[in-house]
């Protein structure tokens, strides 16, 4: 017995000795991972450190293992506070965004959002507006979305999503479906109220034939205003082009003129076609058409009666217009002696429903779509669409897109084929003038 209990405490004493070895051992080499850690991910600026103009240090190197790796890769702007407020970590679109400069946080609520943070480790998320860089517009300012959390038991990482664009496009949805509606119901509406007039007045034939005619012009703005929705949902894509083949000019311009021929008629305006001829496009016919038949059609509508329309035609360079010597343009110029556009009007008119004159636009039938059209269709074929107006004196619409070739034969002889024939149009063809553009 007196055995067995020499040998319990030699045993328990051994095993009291490792305990404390292992003891020390743990805690000299935790003392050493801390040294090594101070020495590396300190506070000390080294080479290629980058300090602000407030004298912080940004470092990038106090981040636990794998988080600024995961930083690089996110598609918010980062950017990671220390204890002093003073930025860690910063992606390049958070200087890009001017919400970093000199080493420091340069928006306030944000700052302030992190110090919150950094006391009681919650999460934020709130959604501001900014100031946009390098001085800009204050009216102009940018939309984000802020996300603040606390990274280990001191950083506070900031994460910034630019909601700008987003905003622009559900502000112009909400515009298109509200304005979509509208047009809609005014004909619908329309022609609810004609077919109850028409009901009751069943006994008096020239009432109903009265009525039955403005059901039937109620009708055509209705249809013309569903094709030009379908229309325009076909080229808004700017890079969608399918269909391309040769286009005649003279044949676009033949198909414009007829188009307008009968509302032209009635105000006796001329419609007169001149400049280079046999010129060609690349591109979608039916697309092309649209669009100058909506220029030719605008010209009408918004001219006085006893005037004139001009079309003109030309092949120019585009080191004239583009800066670049890289093809040729076709430039087709619309001029009328209409009421013109004001300055503040030339620069939305081109937005969808919108409309220059609204009680004029209703009386002729507008959709306030036309040159919406026009200016998709000329994005879609590499071109532009300009205006030159003054109040009073008239307008000159001016699309210029790249030049194309004449189809080349059946026979292979490398000669251009004929164009189609087409009607000819009533109108006087005369020397257009210069377009203003």
């Amino acid at each position: 017995m007196d055995v067995n209990v020499a040998t319990a405490a030699a045993c328990a004493i051994a095993g009291l000795g490792v305990g404390l070895t292992a003891a020390i051992a743990f805690r000299w080499s935790e003392r050493e991972q801390a040294r090594g850690g101070s020495r590396h991910n300190g506070t000390r600026t080294r080479p290629g450190t980058r300090t602000g103009g407030t004298g912080i240090p940004v470092h990038d190197s106090p981040l636990p293992a794998g988080v600024d790796t995961v930083l690089s890769v996110l598609r918010s702007c980062a950017i990671v506070l220390g204890e002093g407020d003073e930025v860690v970590k910063a992606s390049s679109a958070a200087y890009a965004m001017g919400l970093v400069r000199g080493g420091a946080m340069a928006v306030e609520q944000m700052l302030s959002l992190a110090r919150a943070t950094r006391r009681d480790g919650e999460i934020r998320q709130v959604e501001l507006e900014v100031p946009r860089p390098g001085g800009a517009r204050a009216a102009d300012p940018l939309a984000v979305s802020v996300r603040v959390a606390p990274l280990g038991s001191r950083l506070v990482l900031v994460l910034v999503e630019d909601l700008t664009d987003r905003r622009r496009i559900e502000a112009i949805r909400r515009d298109f479906v509200a304005n979509v509606s509208h047009e809609l119901k005014t004909p619908v509406g329309a022609l609810s109220l004609l077919s109850e007039a028409v009901a009751d007045a069943s006994d008096d034939p020239e009432a109903v034939q009265r009525f039955a005619g403005r059901m039937q012009i109620e009708a055509t703005r209705l249809a013309s205003l569903v094709q030009e929705i379908i229309d325009l949902s076909r080229v808004q894509d700017d890079r969608l082009l399918v269909d391309v083949e040769p286009v005649p000019v003279d044949e676009l311009i033949a198909e414009a003129i007829d188009r307008c021929r009968q509302p032209a008629a009635a105000k006796q305006i001329l419609i007169a076609a001149g400049g280079t001829g046999d010129l060609y496009l690349h591109g979608n016919r039916g697309q092309l058409a649209a669009a100058l038949g909506n220029l030719v059609e605008n010209a009408v509508n918004y001219s006085p009666p006893r005037t004139r329309v001009a079309i003109a035609t030309r092949r120019i360079s585009s080191a004239a217009v583009l800066g670049e010597a890289d093809g040729e343009l076709i430039e087709i110029s619309v001029t009328d002696q209409g009421i013109g556009i004001s300055e503040k009007d030339r620069e939305r008119i081109f937005e969808r429903f919108y409309r220059v004159d609204p009680a004029r636009s209703r009386a002729t039938g507008g959709t306030g779509l036309g040159l919406s059209i026009v200016k998709h269709v000329a994005a879609s074929h590499r071109g532009t669409v300009a205006v030159w107006s003054v109040e009073g004196q008239g307008s000159t619409f001016t699309l210029r897109l790249p030049a194309g070739h004449a189809p080349v034969d059946e026979l292979g002889d490398g000669s251009p084929a004929s164009p189609a024939s087409t009607t000819e149009p009533t109108a006087t063809t005369l020397p257009a003038p210069e377009a203003r553009s």
